[in-house]
């Protein structure tokens, strides 16, 4: 009963998150990563990147956020990019990126696993830019 009540429920949301004021994520799984993405490096990593304009305000510079459910990390945003890889775990249930600006700035961010990737955008004020691909339970990234 609980797994039909689940199913429904995210049949009728129809799997999307809602874009926030400022912020917006989009999905790239056609196995091809939009500009300023690249493909992770292999089958066994997790690619993630940001990039943009983002000056450091009052609090420093830009505050990136990445890793697995497992296993977060913190970047460092130099030169207008960020760029990491991560060994991909089994039982990972997500990888994801997060940058939140500092007064200003306009971001983009992605994540790159198994050739799909997942981007986000965030403009202006203290918004977060935040990506992430999880597995669903056939073990294919979404």
């Amino acid at each position: 009963m609980f797994i039909l009540i689940a199913i429904v429920g995210v049949m009728a949301s129809g799997g999307k998150d809602d874009a926030k004021a400022g912020s917006k994520n989009t999905d790239n799984t056609s196995g091809k990563a939009k500009a300023g993405s690249n493909d992770a490096k292999s089958a066994d990593t997790a690619l993630f990147k940001v990039w943009g304009t983002a000056p450091a305000g009052a609090l420093g510079g830009l505050d990136i956020g990445y890793g697995s459910n497992s296993d977060t990390r913190k970047g460092t945003f130099k030169n207008g990019k960020f760029e990491a890889t991560v060994p991909m775990t089994d039982g990972a249930m997500y990888y994801s990126v997060t940058a939140q600006l500092q007064g200003s700035g306009d971001i983009n961010c992605s994540v790159t696993v198994d050739e799909k990737t997942r981007t986000g955008h965030a403009s202006g004020g203290y918004n977060i830019c935040s990506a992430q691909l999880s597995s669903d339970f056939t073990g294919d990234w979404r």
